[in-house]
């Protein structure tokens, strides 16, 4: 997954890692599982802006652009009320995001509770990384649209054996429909 190799190399999974006082292979292992559901929860929100997915410049940069890659990679503590900010406009309410962790936990056996810290992390990072994309884009074509489709796998490939899959119970490619309804069911 690009997306993956990006948070890796950035810095981002080791940053994350030694913020939360964790191993760097559990940190690995703890994103993974969450970016199928961030980047559906981008996908579906892009897909209700003007625009559809190529709309999604001016979110993005409201929810604080480039600079959350940036803030995540910073000497100071990450500002997780960002990341809380990026899920709140993706997720809709905090029972998605808790059920997104409590999927990711039993898929990879990471507590939710630590699930849960990393999640406005990786959501950092991931609308960081699509915002420096989409600005430097220009001319390679597809715009965010391209980005995400790809980002997504065509929106099978990315979530075909992660925690995408697990909670696409409907097999449409989005798993974030999927995460609602059994949000909805939690509050009942």
């Amino acid at each position: 997954m690009k997306i993956m190799d990006m948070l890796q190399q950035s810095g981002g999974i080791g940053t994350m890692a030694k913020e939360l006082g964790i191993n760097e292979s559990v940190a690995e292992t703890g994103a993974a599982a969450l970016l199928p559901a961030i980047l559906g929860g981008f996908k579906k929100t892009a897909q209700a802006q003007p625009g559809g997915l190529d709309g999604l410049d001016g979110l993005l940069g409201q929810l604080g652009g480039g600079g959350l890659l940036d803030s995540v990679l910073a000497t100071q503590p990450t500002p997780v009320a960002k990341g809380n900010e990026v899920l709140g406009q993706i997720f809709g309410s905090k029972e998605v995001s808790r059920t997104v962790a409590a999927g990711a936990e039993q898929q990879t056996g990471i507590s939710s509770d630590l699930l849960k810290q990393m999640l406005p992390v990786v959501a950092m990072m991931v609308t960081g990384y699509m915002a420096k994309q989409s600005g430097d884009s220009t001319g390679n074509g597809g715009g965010l649209g391209g980005l995400i489709g790809g980002l997504l796998g065509g929106g099978n490939k990315a979530s075909s054996s992660g925690l995408g899959s697990l909670l696409d119970l409907n097999g449409d490619g989005n798993p974030l429909d999927d995460i609602i309804g059994m949000a909805g069911k939690l509050v009942r």
